[in-house]
């Protein structure tokens, strides 16, 4: 997997995953989440980085935004934000959805911090008008804030059975590697941020 480069660093670069189960690695085991397999594909490219895992299975937009001071309190050079799955579980206001991310984004940018979103669609037994609403989130608030969007996080692994658990709903190791190869080259592009902003 070719990266490209991101500016060398005295210590590695230090990225926080800020997200929910998806990103906590529910159902895995610690080295078949999200967070480190991508530090692991990360080094493997020649990237010196560590993914910290912040991730809480339930989690809502409201409370990664809660806990967004206790998350980033031991620092971070570029967060990767990957919550609303449980916004969309539960049917919850699209705009209060909006607003939540909206205010994490601010308060990111704020800091200085190179910024990946992640995008994440609704279930379809929600409606179409629905879920067209809470796919749009994403890209209003890439386009506000202009932060690089990575429009669905589960592309390539939702509905497919092979590579999620029993519940359908979150990746099996196969299912975070898939996310894992898809997402990188983005994770690579926010990194080169940090470069441009020193």
């Amino acid at each position: 997997m070719c990266l490209g480069t991101v500016p060398a660093a005295a210590e590695p670069l230090r990225i926080v995953a800020l997200g929910d189960s998806l990103t906590a690695g529910y159902g895995l085991m610690r080295e078949d989440s999200f967070p480190a397999k991508l530090e692991r594909a990360l080094n493997a490219a020649g990237l010196d980085v560590r993914v910290e895992n912040a991730g809480v299975s339930g989690d809502t937009s409201a409370g990664g935004l809660s806990r967004l001071d206790w998350s980033l309190s031991r620092g971070a050079d570029a967060v990767i934000v990957e919550l609303g799955a449980n916004d969309g579980l539960r049917g919850l206001d699209p705009a209060q959805t909006f607003a939540n991310l909206d205010a994490i984004l601010t308060r990111l940018k704020e800091n200085g911090l190179a910024i990946l979103l992640t995008g994440m669609q609704a279930p379809p037994n929600l409606g179409k008008e629905y879920g067209d609403e809470f796919a749009a989130i994403y890209h209003r608030l890439a386009e506000k804030h202009g932060v690089l969007l990575y429009p669905f996080f589960l592309d390539g692994v939702a509905a497919v059975p092979e590579l999620n658990q029993e519940d359908t709903i979150h990746p099996n190791a196969r299912g975070v590697d898939i996310v894992v190869g898809r997402i990188a080259p983005h994770v690579s592009d926010m990194l080169k941020q940090i470069g441009e902003r020193k």
